[in-house]
């Protein structure tokens, strides 16, 4: 019996196991047929995701906006600078030293030349520095810091339109604001470095220190370059301060007269300086007919802007050149965005059109100099400056070497120069039967028309604001401009500033030199307007350099922007001529130093003053020194020792020899005379001044 009931608990066990072993595999199943039901469903909803996406229409790519142009601007600045200084920090030293030349200075020395003729140094526009005196609430903390030059660039980030400001000057007087006094900053620190490690006039003061020269024997006649030349004695007797200076120094280093240097806007104001220095007072210095005879020996031009600069039309006309078009090209809208509300160039001709000094760089001697509407000095001249040769020429007695820029230039098209602004690429090349007169007579302001803009655009920023749309539409109309026709211009889209400032400049030729109103000292710094001292012992070297496509005429268009407190002209950028063509960008190229004509440069000492001529009577030697431009060979090099730039070539070590041989005691014609390379000549014989 008792196996009897082993059994039956043994198959109850058995069969309890085998159910629950089944009820196991069929709850298995069950599961696998719940995954699959589930992957089913996953599949499907996928499919159906995919078709739902597909039928979702595509997104539209964002547009570009100007705020984006300025993030890429800021992004491509950021990585260049990043990757300069990786290589800096990561190349090899010997791979980074840039081999040491010895300067003229160390070079001279060694052949025993010493100071002799105390020296001094006149600089130009935007170069000298400017220290703060008195300022607005905004400038607290900025007193007799440099506003400008010196490295003091980091204001205009940290309160740009307190500094625009604060280097304004009055609209009305030209001279300081109300409770606002900007000053030069006396020295040679003044003008030695425009920034860190951008030289102006260091390296011409190191190797003038080599052979002798110091504080008592040399010289910076720092003043506010702002000012038009008689304001800079009239609020600051610079000239006074200058005409001591030059007498002490030349008592104090045993008689010997004076080497004066000026460099670009430099030059016409020394050239005012020696009409005012002989001048009676109260109009001039006082110090009569024999001052420059007897304390000058020579005036070694550096750059010289004697007849102006067409630079100084496209500043006042627009606020624009080849590079500020070329950037705005790069990035349309940034600086004139309303939604960053930066206005630059509204802003910057704001400020520029209070400097009477840039109007003293417009272009004088009219379409006699600068040519007419079909006829230029520098007609059959060509501008592929890309295969110039840069052999050095040897310093001989009226070396005048031509060939080697004339197989670098390759004629292409004719470049209408005459014309220094045309509105449109066709006002630019026809003849000047086919285009329309820009008549003087049409610019003419009426009361009516004219304050339009006035009333719908407030408080006029600049003297656009003021001008009604047709007016600002008839300027353009398919015209084009020469020097004469330009003035009428500017005193028609400037009315005030030209006031102002004609007040202290001319732009003409003197028919008669005797006449008693080219007494006045609004003539003084033009030398077709004035006759050089009697100083027949004096020298006069015209110091330039060659070799570099130079801004000559525009091409302009109206601005697209029609805005209120806009500017409404432009370069043309978008306008190029064929291969090798002078026009590129809307900026027809002339051969210069980068920002001088060679025709400015170059011609009074060409023509103007050769020889005995009304504007130099008494037959003052002139020497023409063109440096051919070549630049550095690679970055190592920074700004090169052969540069013909308008500033680089403050470091060109021949210029800076032949200004130490001067100082030391040699005359023109011992450093080798004329040394030309450009077409000065040719240009010169094409101009007749009756002279």
């Amino acid at each position: 019996m008792a196996s009897v009931l082993r059994f039956r608990k043994l198959c109850y066990v058995e069969s309890a196991v085998k159910c629950t072993s089944v009820g196991y595999e069929s709850f298995e199943i069950d599961e696998k047929l719940d995954e699959k039901e589930e992957d089913v469903l996953s599949a499907n909803n996928f499919a159906l995701e995919i078709n739902k996406k597909r039928k979702q229409p595509k997104r539209q790519p964002k547009e570009w906006r100007c705020l984006d142009s300025c993030c890429w601007i800021i992004g491509y600045l950021c990585t260049t600078w990043w990757l300069l200084l990786f290589f800096y920090h990561c190349l090899p030293v010997t791979l980074l030293r840039v081999p040491e030349l010895p300067g003229p200075g160390v070079r001279l020395k060694r052949e025993g030349l010493t100071a002799l003729h105390p020296v001094v140094l006149v600089p130009g526009i935007v170069t000298g520095g400017l220290e703060l005196w008195e300022g607005r609430p905004c400038a607290d903390g900025l007193f007799r810091k440099r506003l400008w030059g010196g490295g003091s660039f980091t204001q205009i980030f940290k309160r740009p339109l307190c500094l625009l400001e604060h280097l304004s000057l009055h609209y009305e007087t030209g001279l300081d604001p109300q409770g606002i006094r900007v000053r030069a900053v006396p020295g040679l620190v003044g003008a030695d470095y425009f920034a860190p490690g951008y030289f102006v006039w260091a390296v011409l003061i190191e190797n003038l220190a080599k052979i002798g020269y110091e504080g008592k024997n040399l010289h910076m006649a720092a003043y506010d370059w702002r000012l038009s030349f008689q304001n800079t004695e009239i609020r600051d007797h610079a000239l006074t301060r200058l005409k001591s200076k030059i007498e002490l120094m030349y008592i104090s280093n045993g008689y010997k007269k004076v080497v004066a240097v000026p460099h670009s806007m430099g030059v016409i104001y020394f050239l005012h300086f020696l009409k005012w220095v002989e001048t009676p007072p109260p109009m001039g210095g006082g110090g009569g007919p024999g001052w420059c005879a007897k304390h000058i020996k020579a005036v070694m031009n550096i750059g010289p802007a004697f007849l102006g600069v067409p630079k100084a039309v496209s500043n006042l006309f627009s606020a624009e050149g080849k590079d500020v078009s070329y950037i705005r090209a790069m990035a349309p809208g940034v600086f004139d965005s309303e939604i960053l509300g930066l206005q630059t160039f509204e802003r910057v001709m704001r400020m520029a059109r209070t400097w009477d000094s840039i109007v003293s760089l417009l272009p004088k001697g009219g379409e006699v100099i600068w040519g007419n509407m079909d006829r230029s000095p520098e007609e059959g001249h060509v501008c592929d400056f890309s295969k110039k040769s840069h052999s050095k020429t040897s310093l001989t007695t009226n070396n005048v070497n031509n060939s080697d820029v004339k197989r670098g230039f390759l004629v292409k098209d004719l470049a209408n120069y005459g014309r220094i602004i045309s509105f449109g690429k066709p006002a630019s090349v026809l003849h000047s039967s086919k285009l329309p007169t820009a008549d003087s007579k049409e610019f003419s302001r009426t009361s009516t028309s004219e304050n339009f803009n006035n009333f719908t655009c407030g408080e006029a920023w600049t003297e656009y604001d003021e001008m009604s749309r047709q007016s600002i539409q008839n300027v353009a109309a398919d015209k084009a401009y020469t020097t004469t026709t330009l003035i009428d211009l500017l005193r028609f889209v400037a009315p005030k500033m030209m006031r102002r400032a004609e007040a202290h400049f001319s732009h003409g030729i003197a028919e008669n030199l005797d006449d008693p109103k080219y007494n006045h000292y609004k003539y003084w710094s033009n030398p077709l307007e004035t006759k050089l001292s009697d100083a027949p012992d004096m020298e006069i070297y015209c110091m330039y350099g060659v070799g570099i496509p130079t801004e000559r005429s525009y091409v302009y268009k109206l601005s697209p922007n029609s805005r209120c407190k806009s500017i409404p002209y432009q370069i043309d950028n978008s306008v190029h001529g064929e291969d090798g063509s002078c026009l590129k960008g809307g900026v027809y190229f002339a051969d210069g130093d980068e920002s001088v004509p060679v025709l400015s440069a170059g011609f009074m000492c060409a023509k103007g003053w050769r020889g005995r001529t009304r504007f130099n009577p008494s037959g003052i030697a002139t020497y023409i020194r063109e440096y051919r431009h070549k630049p550095p060979t690679s970055l190592m090099e920074g700004r090169g020792i052969e540069s013909g730039s308008h500033v680089d070539i403050m470091g060109n070590f021949a210029l800076i020899e032949d200004i130490m041989r001067v100082a030391a005691g040699a005359t023109g014609d011992e450093i080798g005379g004329d040394q030309i390379h450009s077409d000065i000549i040719k240009m010169s014989e094409r101009i007749n001044l009756g002279i």
